[in-house]
């Protein structure tokens, strides 16, 4: 029974990962400095980066730098809760038709999910 014990506790324990093997290759400093800028660009890590272009991706640039896409964002959420502010307001007020209230709820509602498919296209 201590054999079991004493040879289950001498074995490493391999960590569960999904992607188990693991590569390692050394560059200069230029090369580094180059991959370093090319991750920059994309927003990602130097190892996302050279592993994507390892497995053939075609990895583009975005096309708004990440300042901007993060004042882009700020001002889409605040859009966002106008728009929710105004679709709450519709709710609350009785309109005498409402196929009016109707109508402007639809309008809201269109808004909204242009404000999301924006987001999406940024993110």
């Amino acid at each position: 029974m201590s054999e079991h014990l004493e040879m289950a506790s001498n074995k490493k324990k391999q960590p569960n990962r999904k992607q188990p093997k693991q590569i390692s290759f050394r560059v200069s400093e230029s090369e580094y400095l180059n991959l370093e800028r090319s991750a920059k660009v994309l927003n990602i890590s130097v190892p996302a980066f050279v592993k994507k272009k390892a497995q053939g991706a075609r990895v583009v640039a975005p096309k708004i730098n990440p300042d901007d896409s993060k004042e882009m964002a700020r001002q889409l959420a605040a859009l966002g809760n106008n728009v929710n502010q105004l679709a709450k307001r519709v709710n609350q007020i009785e309109f005498a038709d409402k196929n009016t209230q109707e109508l402007i709820s639809g309008d809201l509602t269109r808004a909204l999910n242009g404000l999301g498919e924006i987001w999406r296209q940024l993110t």
